[in-house]
């Protein structure tokens, strides 16, 4: 039996996840550096992965599948196409900076009376998610993938409610209840969510007799299984409600700001970045192969949520006076844009997409990261409380507004390809949603340079006039986001090159093929 490489790249920051915990407390370090070389050691897996994948060889590859539950015909059942592999290489990429970047984020805080905070705990939870969250980009069985789907969410409840943002460190009873009741409301949407998707799981086991993606996709394809409209169009229903929750997506999201604010700065990265993006990736891998009829018959009614959440969110982020909460919200924005492509139903639409959600994850971890690195400078989220910054940290701001740039899509940075893609995408079949997503873009420009105006320029405010600039441990978390935002905004083809067959198996699954532009004849 070959080595089982899909395996081994979530089974490694779980075994590391475990080992971090059982460090003794007074080794507050060595938990760090074994949790940053874990992080490390699966990347090289990922990147292993990453190199043996063939986008032209066949559609899931280092395919792994053995009875786990016979009885009920669940099956371990793992494989990546090039979308899945595409969010392994993220996932695996973006933990070593997390954990970086949170290096102090749970050491003991002085506040009259000594406050342990588990730091061992803190790194350990953050390796279970990576575990989690990477299991869930590489299961082919509906079952396994609803198990890791709802586990992720008890260790990120921790992370949000037991280690609040520095900015309201300490023993304040108002902060801790905000981060409780952010905690608790990530938590019971989510569970919401899955709890529908659950009977949802049931009801596909009941039609089909098994859970195998790859089976049922197959016995859709040549006709042996025949589900009835409705029948499909309920099942669907089931799964994407709890994706559309997971992503967020409108009217769903209102968790995201809460969780977003109250989190650390590497744990708000951790939401967005990393646990999010499997709500839209399984929208693509679950929702379109499983249930296609019902994919095209939704498709109206979604296009609208997105753009509604397109528009909505980039409305609310210039109105935010808290830092976190505006990217969270702008996140919200972006997420519209990756669920408008996928549902565009055309080859760039869902090429952009998935290509979005990469760039979305470098994007938002730079903005986020160093505005987390501010705020643990002035101890506060407030963008009234900055002034004058660049001034005195010329390379914070300097980081800081690359970041802000390639959120507002600026040519030449990353996510400007992707957001280009699904405007095309969309606009060539439905012209009105894309005009009308339009409007983001200018409203990202504007909350984008209204941030950094507000906290970057003007007089530099006392409370600032000694702040530092970034030290090299924040460097290293910044500059190879950095440098990736600008390689993949002149030469996004490495990624596209990976994800394009998926997407055109996909097209095929839901039998779409993109418009033909509409060219007058020669007279």
């Amino acid at each position: 039996m070959s080595f089982p490489l899909l395996t081994a790249t979530a089974a490694l920051p779980a075994i590391g996840a475990i080992a971090t915990a059982a460090v003794p407390a007074a080794q507050r370090t060595a938990a760090k550096w074994l949790a940053l070389l874990v992080s490390l050691a699966t990347l090289v897996l990922a990147a292993i992965v990453l190199v043996r994948f063939d986008p032209d060889g066949d559609r899931y590859q280092l395919t792994e599948s053995h009875w786990w539950i016979k009885d009920f015909g669940v099956k371990y059942e793992l494989g990546v196409d090039g979308i899945g592999v595409a969010l392994v290489a993220l996932t695996a990429l973006l933990i070593p900076f997390i954990i970086l970047a949170g290096w102090h984020d749970a050491d003991p805080l002085e506040t009259g009376n000594t406050r342990w905070r588990p730091t061992q705990g803190f790194f350990a939870l953050i390796l279970a998610v990576e575990a989690m969250v990477i299991i869930s980009f590489e299961a082919t069985d509906v079952f396994l993938f609803y198990i890791f789907f709802e586990a992720m969410l008890i260790p990120m409840y921790f992370l949000i409610g037991g280690f609040g943002d520095r900015a309201h460190a300490g023993t304040d009873e108002k902060a801790a209840a905000q981060r409780s009741y952010a905690a608790v409301k990530f938590l019971l949407y989510n569970l919401v969510g899955g709890l529908i998707m659950l009977a949802a799981v049931i009801g596909l086991y009941v039609v089909a007799g098994n859970f195998s993606l790859q089976e049922i996709a197959e016995a859709r394809a040549n006709g042996s299984l025949d589900m009835a409209t409705n029948t499909e169009r309920w099942l669907f229903l089931g799964f994407f409600f709890a994706f559309a929750v997971k992503a967020p997506l409108w009217p769903l999201h209102t968790w995201l700001p809460n969780a977003m604010g109250e989190a650390t700065a590497p744990v708000a990265v951790l939401i967005t970045a990393v646990v999010d993006k499997v709500g839209t990736f399984a929208m693509l891998r679950f929702c379109l192969q499983l249930f296609p009829e019902a994919s095209k018959w939704a498709t109206p009614a979604i296009l609208v949520l997105a753009v509604i959440s397109i528009v909505y969110g980039a409305l609310l982020a210039v109105g935010q006076r808290d830092i976190k909460r505006l990217v969270a919200y702008a996140s919200i924005s972006h997420f519209g844009f990756i669920i408008m492509g996928i549902f565009a139903m055309t080859s760039q639409g869902q090429s952009g997409a998935t290509l979005y959600m990469v760039n979305h994850g470098i994007s938002t971890a730079a903005l986020m990261l160093v505005a987390g690195f501010l705020i643990s400078r002035r101890g506060s989220r407030l963008i009234a409380d900055y002034g004058g910054v660049q001034k005195v940290a010329p390379v914070l701001a300097g980081t800081f507004l690359i970041g802000g740039l390639a959120t507002l899509s600026l040519p030449g940075l990353a996510p400007f390809v992707s957001e280009f893609l699904v405007l095309v995408g969309t606009f060539s079949r439905y012209p009105a949603i894309g005009i009308i997503a339009t409007f983001g873009i200018v409203l990202a420009a504007l909350y984008t340079l209204v941030l950094y105006q507000r906290t970057m320029t003007g007089p530099v405010k006392p409370a600032v006039a000694t702040m530092p600039d970034l030290r090299v441990r924040e460097l290293v978390v910044v500059a190879p986001l950095v440098v990736l935002l600008i390689f993949l905004g002149v030469y996004p083809k490495p990624v596209t090159d990976i994800v394009n067959p998926a997407v055109k198996a996909t097209m095929s699954d839901v039998q779409k093929k993109d418009p033909q532009p509409e060219v007058e004849a020669a007279k």
